[in-house]
């Protein structure tokens, strides 16, 4: 008998994963009541960031809870294979993409989000937690200007958050991609993000009017940005 492999489920925004993206989050679990765990290292599991958390989760039908990276053995009495894959969702936060990626390969986390990914878990995040899921990107996790960072590679090709808020982000990630020293891929404004199984595309949506998403590519030698235009979600 064949059994079928779990869909595998990522979904992320450009900026602001709150309560829309969530709720959104918890519909995709297929759970009345999923349980969703809110990993914080990119801002080293910063007190304000967990309130946050718990406050846009507040108002919906979820199991929220916290798994800090800053940890001692006495106290972190389960691994990161027991916390992490009981969760239904895994929502990462935004900081630093650079010490993000090196803080889980340290501590072997990014082998359990591989699995948790495999196991049909929906993944997600905005920023530092959607630039980690993709093959590379632009960050400012490094001092004095955005540079490229390297990830996990869940999902091909490269992506650059912030696109509508930072003015730096757009011409930059166009001119990576056109010299090729980024891979084509998506970008996102802020409260705008893409919902991807296995790694094809299956929605784009936004928390708010005018906000987008495109994929930025070179066609015929020029840098070509198409516009995806997002549903809404509330």
């Amino acid at each position: 008998m064949n059994v079928s492999s779990p869909t595998r489920k990522i979904l992320i925004a450009g900026g602001g994963f709150m309560t829309p993206f969530i709720r959104y989050m918890a519909a995709l679990t297929g759970k009345p009541r999923p349980r969703i765990c809110y990993l914080p290292t990119a801002v080293g599991d910063r007190p304000d960031a967990k309130l946050n958390f718990f406050n846009w989760c507040s108002a919906l039908a979820v199991e929220p809870f916290v798994q800090d990276v800053f940890i001692e053995s006495l106290s972190q009495t389960k691994g990161w294979d027991e916390v992490l894959l009981s969760a239904d969702a895994i929502l990462v936060s935004g900081g630093n993409t650079l010490n993000q990626q090196a803080i889980w390969r340290a501590q072997g986390i990014d082998v359990v989000l591989r699995e948790a990914w495999d196991r049909g878990i929906v993944l997600g995040g905005a920023s530092a937690g959607s630039l980690c899921w993709f093959e590379e990107g632009t960050t400012d996790s490094r001092p004095k200007a955005l540079s490229i960072v390297k990830c996990m590679g869940f999902l091909p090709g490269s992506h650059s958050p912030h696109y509508d808020a930072e003015p730096g982000r757009r011409p930059l990630y166009q001119e990576l991609i056109r010299t090729g020293q980024l891979k084509p891929g998506y970008a996102c404004d802020n409260e705008a993000g893409l919902y991807f199984e296995g790694t094809d595309l299956k929605r784009v949506v936004a928390a708010k009017d005018n906000a987008k998403c495109y994929y930025v590519s070179v066609v015929d030698g020029k840098i070509h940005e198409r516009v995806l235009e997002p549903e809404r979600i509330a």
